[in-house]
């Protein structure tokens, strides 16, 4: 894929790039981005331990700012005041925030106030806001709508090129693409120490058979509704799916492994019996995710260490060490926050959008349609519709057209979170606009320096934030808005 095939992957070749892109430009320039990432990450490090004094209690503080005016508040209109998605909207593409912003407009603007209206004749009055056979229903099954249509459009997408390209590459067409690369004399240099250091057959194959069994043995002992055998099936499909996501990450920059373990949930979870089916569900899409993803970013990984001339055993093992950490560190940080934040509450500011739409596709595949709430299946068709028709017009149209078609499974999530972190992306978005009319050639320098600085600050600051929680120190201040 790396050598032979000479596949893209656009983020790898991006990251190489701009780690070369270090070394090559001279000191001035990585002194000028290190200035930038600083500054900026004292500035929104600073201001989140500001903040934190305003909000006593839920719906204070700045986060909680009537931008608009109280009745957008209310549908979540606001500027939140927070660096992070400010940073984040500064780097992603201008089409995916204005379709968070469309998503943000088209759901709190439009949908809910009409569906709210409905209240008592399409769900019943009695039911709270967060129960599923209410207006949260419609919420939920709506974003899964758009999701499900642009994940099983990709799917089938980017399998088709994935196919069509290997037929290809079998009949030895295609076999000259970037040839100039290949046969130049940095490209042979790059090819012959990348070969160099090559990792042997055996240890993958030992490696996964070892790994396979560890998790046939101990995943069913910790889920004891996931029986073994689906775990086997799961570890013989893996490879598979693995390599056809990396094939296609290398092709098109977009990582299907998410798309791949919603299939493993719809299987697994109807598969099982309907009390176990739930639980099943979920830990077999983690299970196949994890496997396939991790295949997928390793590849982007050689990509760099391709470009960079670094050993891929190194990177390798890097990614090793790095998963090994990571199986101590991610849960003591998951418990932490979620002791000392409301992590799941639909009205609470850390509402783990995902974590909702993965455990109702569970309960959709296990209960069938009568999970949903009156009407919504309708409306699943349409949005549904919508995806694949707003997807067929982007690859089928000229380009001029197809450019300006929103993104459905960004557009998905404002439906459950809310706008606030839209109109946060869509200020950073400006920021870079602006700062590409004033200065071309310092904004593609200085915004990934800027960006991370305000995004780590402002991350940084949850830590304490967090320990300060679990010590039961509340901030000293509420400042809240309320109607003249």
């Amino acid at each position: 894929m790396i050598v032979d095939l000479q596949l893209t992957y656009p983020s790898g070749l991006a990251t190489a790039v701009l780690i070369n892109g270090f070394h090559n430009q001279g000191d001035k320039m990585a002194k000028k981005q290190v200035r930038g990432f600083t500054k900026y990450f004292s500035i929104s490090f600073l201001w989140g331990f500001f903040q934190w004094f305003y909000a006593a209690h839920e719906n204070c503080g700045f986060k909680n700012f009537p931008t608009f005016g109280l009745q957008a508040w209310k549908q979540t209109f606001y500027f939140d005041f927070g660096m992070t998605y400010v940073g984040a909207g500064m780097i992603c593409s201008h089409l995916v925030n204005l379709s968070l912003l469309l998503g943000a407009v088209l759901s709190y603007g439009i949908m809910w106030p009409l569906i709210n209206r409905l209240k008592g004749n399409w769900f019943s009055e009695s039911l709270q806001e967060s129960d599923m056979k209410s207006l949260y229903g419609y919420k939920v099954f709506l974003s899964v709508a758009l999701i499900l249509g642009d994940g099983l459009y990709n799917f089938v997408k980017i399998l088709s090129v994935t196919v069509i390209n290997i037929n290809g590459k079998i009949k030895n067409k295609n076999l000259n693409v970037d040839d100039a690369q290949k046969n130049s004399p940095n490209g042979r240099k790059q090819n012959e120490i990348f070969l160099r250091e090559n990792i042997p057959m055996w240890v993958g194959i030992v490696g996964y058979i070892v790994f396979s069994i560890l998790s046939i043995i101990v995943i069913p002992i910790m889920f004891p509704q996931l029986k073994w055998y689906y775990v086997v099936v799961a570890y013989i499909l893996a490879p598979s799916l693995s390599f056809c996501n990396a094939y296609g990450a290398g092709l098109t920059d977009i990582n299907m492994a998410y798309n791949y373990g919603k299939m493993a949930l719809f299987v697994i979870a109807a598969l099982s019996r309907k009390e176990n089916g739930l639980v099943a569900g979920l830990v077999g899409c983690g299970l196949i995710k994890s496997v396939v993803s991790v295949a997928c970013i390793l590849m982007q990984d050689f990509k760099t260490a391709l470009y960079t001339r670094t050993s891929p055993r190194v990177m390798f093992l890097s990614q090793a060490i790095g998963t090994a950490i990571g199986c101590v560190t991610a849960p003591l940080s998951f418990f932490l926050f979620y002791k000392a934040f409301d992590v799941g509450n639909p009205n609470g500011e850390f509402k783990a959008p995902h974590a909702l739409i993965y455990r109702n596709m569970a309960i959709l595949s296990v209960e069938g349609f009568s999970a949903l709430p009156h009407h919504s299946l309708q409306l699943f068709y349409g949005f549904f519709a919508f995806t694949v028709a707003v997807n067929l017009v982007k690859d089928l149209s000229p380009r001029k057209i197809g450019k300006w078609m929103p993104v459905p499974m960004v557009m998905a999530i404002p439906f459950l979170v809310g706008v606030y972190f839209a109109i946060d992306m869509c200020l950073g978005s400006l920021v870079v606009f602006v700062w590409h009319k004033l200065n071309t050639n310092e904004v593609e320098l200085m915004v990934p320096a800027v960006a991370s600085g305000l995004i780590c600050g402002e991350g940084l600051w949850t830590l304490p934030a967090s320990i300060l929680a679990l010590a039961k120190i509340k901030p000293p201040i509420c400042m809240k808005f309320l109607s003249s």
